[in-house]
């Protein structure tokens, strides 16, 4: 593939419109910021009918909620109806099995090819790890749209073991696009199934070297932790371009990876969700034309972004204006504070000069070394000062200090971490902040029947999902099977023998939280007396070995290719095994 200047706009030229991690929802009942996601949706989607794209590609993270809000699905719904339906024919085909394709869905065709709706601008959609399918039937918020017409959800993977992964194939005039997706997944599990090549990339069978190979990934990009992130190496090097979500910072112009030989290009966020630096660079959207094997991506800024300012400022870089022994040194801090404040302010009142979409009250973040003796000063009362002029009056400041690390540690300092810059605490896991605590912390409070991983999972989805069970149904479910267990060993009753059993750990394993939803999942399994494990969401989709709806009858509409039949031909897939 060669990215080009010169590609044009004519019967051969594919012109796809791309975005991720839109988050509708977000702070929606921010007085403030409450419609942010709503807007700039809203100017996305007319940049989709302005440019006259053949196609809408989403990279995950449509919402930010895994179970959004009447208000938020209604909004989207709306946006997508205003922008979506219409009679503008579609003139690019689709050649691959669709039933292969959405094979998850009651209705596994595209949804342009549907005799009962019509669609000018088609939606495809892989889903993030917001908005994941949970719950015993495996749905997400995505697949809602989905059944409504209004979106293409593909990338859906049903097994925990191994991955497969069936193109999309479509064609427009003499060039081919083999589109490919995943789902965001656990990273360690994806990880793990890269390790021992359990991931296929089904290839199309005729002129395999003749398509231009686009691939949609919502994983972290950068490293988190050993396993806890994708590296571009595993991705197969016959690809052309890959689109990955996920990731907020936006750096959208096609970067090669000189090992693979592919471009990768990370659209990134279109709301600011941290008052991190990486959420301060310009947000765009990306307009993509593929002409053959040739692809041209043009940067779409973003005009409805609220304004962002971050700036981080040393105390003690500054002696010539205050030192801690200093008599009132705070005061003359607070100054310096609101000095710093009001400069990011009158910069954003000029950038904003001429651009009526932008909102008025921008997003301010100054971080404040405080290290060398200085003192803290009341956030709230420095705040009141700008409550009228800045999005974010509650958190404008942010006090960071830089300390030695303990020789002795006696548990994980959690205000140690919280010192350091913002966009490092965004970066942690709650699943590697509990695994960590455990293991720092003292012998008498280490886990003995529950795993560090299980447990952080359980956390995880505590807190990322508000599922108020999921710790409880992890301790229940564990503390059944030891008792299970020790009763299979005849293990005498008394609490030193138990205690010599349960340190053996043989009962234990990592992937406690996953077989527990497993467990609860799987309703034909469950006994009277196992617990309730009704609709809580689930790391893992169950097999299914419901077969798939079949395509209705065409009545078709002489609306360019809408006549085509749904299953496409079916002549390309052909197993090629990357290893």
């Amino acid at each position: 593939v060669s990215p080009s200047n010169t590609i044009v706009n004519d019967e051969d030229t594919f012109k796809i419109l791309i975005a991720t991690d839109i988050h509708l929802g977000y702070l929606e009942k921010d007085a403030i910021r409450g419609n942010d996601t709503f807007v700039t949706f809203d100017e996305i989607m007319k940049q989709a009918v302005q440019n006259e794209v053949d196609f809408v590609l989403l990279g995950g993270d449509l919402f930010h909620d895994n179970k959004p809000s009447r208000k938020t699905m209604h909004c989207c719904m709306e946006v997508m109806r205003k922008y979506c339906m219409g009679d503008r024919p579609i003139i690019f085909e689709i050649l691959s099995d669709q039933a292969v394709n959405f094979s998850h869905s009651k209705f596994p065709w595209v949804n342009y090819l549907d005799s009962n709706l019509n669609i000018s601008i088609p939606v495809f959609s892989v889903h993030g790890n917001h908005d994941d399918p949970t719950g015993a039937d495996g749905l997400c918020a995505i697949d809602l749209l989905s059944c409504a017409g209004l979106i293409n959800h593909f990338g859906r993977s049903r097994s925990v073991e191994k991955l497969e992964i069936s193109p999309v194939l479509l064609q427009k005039g003499n060039t081919r696009i083999a589109l490919y997706g995943i789902g965001s997944i656990p990273d360690e599990r994806l990880y793990r199934m890269f390790i021992n090549n359990q991931v296929t990339m089904l290839r199309p069978r005729e002129d395999e070297d003749g398509w231009f190979n686009l691939f949609v990934i919502h994983q972290n990009r950068s490293k988190h932790g050993a396993t806890n992130y994708i590296p571009e190496q595993f991705l197969d090097d016959f690809l052309d371009l890959v689109v990955w979500g996920h990731e907020h910072e936006c750096k959208i112009a096609p970067v090669r990876n000189e090992q693979q030989l592919f471009y990768v290009t990370q659209p990134g966020s279109s709301v600011i969700t941290s008052l991190s630096p990486g959420e301060a660079v310009k947000k765009h959207i990306g307009l993509l034309r593929v002409k053959g094997k040739k692809m041209n991506l043009q940067k779409i800024p973003l005009q409805t972004i609220r304004q962002f300012f971050i700036q981080d400022v040393t105390l003690s870089e500054h002696p010539d204006l205050f030192s801690p022994e200093q008599p009132n040194v705070m005061l003359k801090v607070m100054d310096f504070c609101q000095e710093k404040v009001e400069e990011m302010l009158e910069e954003a009142e000029r950038q904003r000069l001429g651009n009526s979409l932008t909102p008025e009250k921008p997003l301010i973040r100054l971080r404040v070394d405080y290290s060398g003796g200085f003192e803290v000063f009341n956030t709230m009362r420095f705040s009141q000062k700008f409550v009228d002029r800045v999005a974010n009056p509650k958190d404008i400041l942010h006090f960071i200090r830089h300390r030695e690390a303990k020789d002795n540690i006696k548990g994980m300092d959690f205000e140690a971490i919280l010192s350091h810059p913002t966009s490092e605490v965004l970066q942690l896991r709650v699943e590697d902040l509990v695994k960590e605590y455990f293991q720092k912390a003292e012998k008498n409070v280490q886990l003995s029947l529950l795993t560090e991983q299980g447990m952080g999972k359980a956390v995880q989805e505590f807190v990322d999902k508000e599922e108020k069970d999921a710790i409880e149904e992890l301790i229940k479910y564990q503390l059944e099977k030891t008792q299970r267990y020790l009763r299979e060993r005849r293990v005498e009753a008394t609490e030193e023998k138990i205690d010599e059993e349960v340190k053996g750990g043989a009962f234990k394993e990592d992937l406690a939280i996953i077989r527990a939803k497993a467990h609860r999942d799987r309703s034909d399994s469950v006994r009277d007396d196992d617990l309730n494990l009704s609709d809580e969401p689930a790391d893992i989709a169950v097999e299914s070995d419901e077969a798939s709806t079949s395509a209705p009858t065409i009545r078709g509409r002489g609306r360019g290719s809408r006549g085509t039949s749904r299953r496409g031909r079916g002549i390309y897939i052909n197993i090629h095994k990357h290893i």
